[in-house]
């Protein structure tokens, strides 16, 4: 699924037109990044929680070349889906 059709069943779903759903789609995900940003964490019941996490300095290999690099330390979003969530798929 791709936002524009996120937007679009969001209009559908909700009788609004495409523009509307578009500018309230953003303002969810701005919402749930300030959140995480903030705070380190966003839960949604019944779907998952978006934390953040680190990783290590670790050593990584260049596909072009076969070299090996360092990759340096950084963090980066990760995604625990909820009980209810892994039941249904």
């Amino acid at each position: 699924m791709t936002k524009g059709d996120l937007v679009e069943a969001v209009a559908k779903a909700a009788g609004i037109n495409k523009r509307v759903a578009g500018d309230a789609v953003d303002a969810t995900f701005e919402t749930i990044i300030r959140a995480i940003r903030k705070s380190k964490r966003f839960q949604v019941p019944d779907f998952g929680t978006f934390t953040v996490r680190s990783r290590k300095a670790r050593k990584g290999t260049n596909p072009q070349t076969g070299d090996v690099i360092a990759l340096k330390a950084s963090r980066t979003v990760g995604f625990k889906p909820a009980p209810a969530l892994k039941k249904g798929l």
